[in-house]
C-alpha cells in the first residue's frame, strides 16, 4: 500500500490513485472522518437560495456594490462545500481537500466588503456631522483592508495548494493564509469599535440631525436592519476566530479533523449572517432615504411636506 509523506510535514497523506475506502483507514486522510453528505447539500441549497434572493433584491433595490459582495460570497461558499461533497468519496484526495479550504476560507472576506459598505450609508441617515471622518472614508478604509485580506488568504492558498502537488510542506502557503485570516480578524475588530464609538456619539449628540431622513431613523426597520448587521458582523467575527485558531493548528491539527465544530462555528455561524442580511436588506432599509435625499435636494419645502 503506497504512502507518501509531505516533505517538512508531520501529516500523512494517501494518493487518491493508489487508496481508497476499502482499503485505507480514515486517519490517514486529510480529515479522519467522511464529510457529512447531508449537513453539505444543505448549506449549498441554503446559500444557493441565499445567492438567488440576494441577487433579486439587488437588481429590485439597485444595491449594486452589495449584492455583488453577497453574490461572491455565496458562490464561492457553494464551490467550498461542493468539494467537502466530492472529498465524501474522495476523502484521501489532495483537490477536493485544497478546494474546500481555500473557498470556505476566502468566501467571507466578500461578505464583510458587503457589511462595510453598509456602514456609510447608515451614517448618512444621521448626518456627515456625527461622524468622526467623512462617511465614504468609511467605505474606502475597510473595502481596502478587506482587499488586503483577500489577497493574502488568495495567494496563500495557491502557494499551499503548488507546494501540495509538489508533495511539498505547504506550511509557507498556510501561514500566508493565516496572515490574511489574521488581517481580516483585525478590521473587523477595527469596524465593530468604529461602530460602537459612532453609535456612542450619535447617543451622547447634543446637535439636531439631518431632518431629512429623521422618518427613516425612527422606524422600526431602521432599528431591526442595524440589528441585523451587527448580528451579521459578530457572526462573521465569530467565524473568522475559529478559522485562525484552526489554520495556526495546520492542516492536521485537531480542529481540522472535528467536524462538528466546523459546522457550528463555520457553516453555521456564515449562513446565518447571510439569511439575516436577505431578510433584512439594506435596499429594503435604505429605499425611502434615496428619495427623500433626492426629494430635499430637489425641493426645500419636500421635507415638511414628508413631516420630517
Amino acid at each position: 500500500m503506497p504512502e507518501k509523506f509531505i516533505e517538512g510535514h508531520n501529516m500523512t497523506y494517501w494518493n487518491s490513485i493508489d487508496c481508497n475506502l476499502d482499503i485505507c483507514p480514515l486517519e490517514s486522510s486529510f480529515w479522519d472522518y467522511r464529510p457529512s453528505l447531508a449537513l453539505n447539500s444543505l448549506l449549498i441549497a441554503l446559500f444557493g437560495l441565499s445567492l438567488l434572493v440576494h441577487t433579486g433584491q439587488g437588481i429590485r433595490y439597485k444595491t449594486w456594490g452589495f449584492m455583488v459582495s453577497m453574490f461572491l460570497g455565496c458562490l464561492t461558499e457553494i464551490i467550498g462545500y461542493a468539494g467537502r461533497i466530492w472529498a465524501y468519496n474522495d476523502p484521501f484526495g489532495m483537490d477536493p481537500f485544497l478546494m474546500q479550504i481555500c473557498a470556505l476560507t476566502l468566501a467571507p472576506a466578500f461578505l464583510c466588503a458587503g457589511i462595510y459598505l453598509c456602514l456609510s450609508r447608515i451614517v448618512m441617515v444621521f448626518g456627515a456631522e456625527t461622524s468622526r471622518i467623512p462617511p465614504k472614508a468609511y467605505t474606502y478604509i475597510f473595502v481596502t483592508c478587506d482587499f488586503v485580506s483577500l489577497c493574502l488568504q488568495g495567494a496563500g492558498g495557491g502557494i499551499a495548494s503548488t507546494l501540495s502537488q509538489d508533495e511539498k510542506d505547504p506550511a509557507p502557503g498556510n501561514n500566508i493564509m493565516l496572515a490574511g485570516l489574521g488581517f481580516q480578524v483585525f478590521t473587523l475588530v477595527l469596524f465593530m469599535l468604529l461602530c460602537a464609538e459612532y453609535a456612542y456619539r450619535v447617543k451622547t449628540a447634543t446637535q439636531e440631525f439631518d431632518a431629512t431622513h429623521a422618518k427613516l431613523r425612527s422606524s422600526r426597520k431602521f432599528r431591526a436592519f442595524l440589528i441585523a448587521l451587527s448580528l451579521s458582523t459578530i457572526l462573521i467575527f465569530i467565524r473568522s476566530t475559529y478559522r485562525v485558531i484552526e489554520m495556526a493548528q495546520g492542516w492536521d491539527g485537531a480542529l481540522t479533523k472535528n467536524e462538528t465544530l466546523f459546522f457550528v462555528l463555520e457553516g453555521v455561524m456564515v449562513i446565518v449572517a447571510v439569511l439575516v442580511l436577505n431578510v433584512f436588506h439594506p435596499g429594503w432599509c435604505f429605499r425611502e432615504a434615496y428619495a427623500d435625499r433626492l426629494g430635499a435636494e430637489k425641493n426645500p419645502d419636500f421635507a415638511s411636506e414628508r413631516g420630517i
